[in-house]
């Protein structure tokens, strides 16, 4: 039920408020008479401009030793985030762990209605990802990451079980390996001493769609802020041994490097801003089928640690030269769309395969990869810079590039593999003991799964024949 469950099936706390004039002593005895750990800062309830927590007056307040008479509005925390009160339960608590709150405030008309905290949401519920989530970001180190990481193949099996929807298995993985990574990033930055600059830590692929299966290696890259020539030396040095480090401890945990490179600790994917600005630029001005191949990636980045702002600013960069591209950026795309084509036989009967120790297997990764391609292409086409394959193909429907019956069908498609892929991995984790694979092998699949295999492989290859009509213009 607790996937089921919306925001307003949990009952709300009523907003408390104070004004940001109220000194801090009077607000440490306005929670301590209501029994409540965080009080909203505002002249009104449509006016809240902050919070404060037990958290805010240890940590900005006595830590620094300042008087207690002090106004409450100078030392509140800002980052006010809200949900509407009609959003699942589990969104909330994915966006309290993404934004690094533990309260939300409840929206319901355009009205705030009231708050909700992380605690009570966790309360709801007597065991699932969520208090594994809550555990990981209390871990204290590499070893322990590692050890907890072990557990997750056994817990998406038991969803994927249960038949939890792929896509929100899929943010629940990404949800995981995002906290492993910023607590990776933390304990580095704790070793290592504060940047000399500001930054942010983005990843790519999959974990940019956020898309993540069991099968996990690194993709990810850094953006640092332009800095005068004499500091420049010294602000590469300090990102490249961070790099460094948060690559390794990630391999240790079980995110293995990648193979191809795009990783941070790559000299190459980490860089100042203007940098970044020039690579952007040269695969969208200059592009060619090869760098189209090696760098689509790169347009499924997400931010996860730091100055969001550096990416934004970068995704406005994008943006201003998506408007006035060369023919062949997207006739390359799309092209580099068509490299994998659903493995059906030339009747459009029967699925091709290959061997494996003598079994008949298909790679459902491959499988899948078209529709990921394809919904890149059309997003970037029409300057959608959302990263989510099935976000992007709704983005795509309400700007009418799909009919609702193409959607349907091509998100029906996509997580129907992204389930299967799902299960097969952890399976093979937990009663094989062996790392998770993207290939099946057909004996495991049943003749309904077969028949809509082949169906999804025809929908798929009916798209592939729309890029090649609009995108490269070439049916043959």
């Amino acid at each position: 039920m607790f996937f089921t469950q919306k925001v307003g099936d949990i009952q709300s706390r009523d907003i408390r408020i104070c004004d940001p004039s109220t000194p801090v002593y009077k607000v440490a005895q306005m929670m301590a008479q209501e029994k409540i750990s965080c009080l909203f800062v505002g002249e009104n309830e449509s006016e809240i401009q902050g919070f404060v927590t037990d958290i805010t007056l240890r940590d900005s307040v006595l830590a620094h030793n300042l008087h207690a008479s002090i106004a409450v509005g100078e030392v509140m925390d800002r980052g006010i985030v809200h949900i509407e009160k009609t959003a699942l339960l589990y969104e909330a608590l994915l966006l309290m762990f993404q934004t690094k709150t533990r309260y939300l405030l409840v929206k319901d008309k355009g009205d705030f209605v009231g708050m909700i905290s992380r605690n009570k949401i966790l309360t709801s519920q007597y065991q699932g990802p969520f208090i594994f989530i809550q555990s990981l970001k209390q871990s204290q180190d590499t070893a322990e990451l590692a050890q907890k990481w072990r557990h997750v193949p056994n817990m998406v099996y038991q969803l994927v079980e249960k038949g939890l929807r792929a896509q929100i298995v899929n943010q629940i993985i990404t949800t995981i390996n995002d906290i492993i990574t910023l607590r990776v990033i933390e304990n580095t930055i704790r070793d290592l001493g504060p940047a000399p600059a500001s930054f942010v830590f983005m990843v790519l692929g999959s974990e940019g769609r956020s898309e993540q299966t069991l099968v996990t290696d690194q993709d990810n890259a850094i953006i640092y802020e332009d800095k005068a020539n004499e500091q420049r030396e010294l602000v590469r040095e300090y990102f490249l041994e961070f790099a460094n480090r948060v690559s390794s401890a990630l391999d240790t945990i079980g995110f293995e490097f990648c193979k191809g490179g795009f990783m941070a600790k790559n000299p190459k994917w980490t860089h100042s801003l203007s940098h970044w600005k020039r690579n952007y630029e040269a695969w969208i001005q200059e592009s060619t089928p090869e760098t189209m191949m090696k760098y689509a990636t790169f347009f499924d980045c997400r931010a996860i640690y730091g100055d969001f702002g550096l990416l934004d600013e970068l995704k406005d960069f994008m943006d201003t030269h998506l408007q006035n591209p060369t023919e062949r950026f997207f006739i390359n795309l799309g092209t580099n769309a068509l490299q994998y084509e659903p493995p059906l036989t030339f009747f459009r009967k029967n699925i091709k395969t290959f061997k494996i120790d003598g079994e008949e297997h298909f790679n459902v990764k491959h499988t899948m990869t078209p529709i990921v391609d394809l919904t890149r292409l059309f997003a970037l086409k029409h300057r959608i810079f959302e990263t989510n394959t099935g976000k992007r193909i709704e983005l795509l429907q309400e700007k009418g590039v799909f009919t609702p019956k193409e959607a349907k069908e091509l998100s029906h498609a996509y997580y129907y593999l992204m389930g299967m892929r799902l299960e097969k991995q952890s399976l093979r984790i937990i009663r094989k003991g062996k790392k998770p694979v993207n290939y099946v092998a057909l004996k495991e699949l049943t003749k309904v799964q077969m028949v809509t295999l082949v169906e999804i492989f025809k929908v798929i290859k009916d798209f592939q024949l729309k890029i090649k009509v609009e995108f490269t213009k070439n049916i043959f």
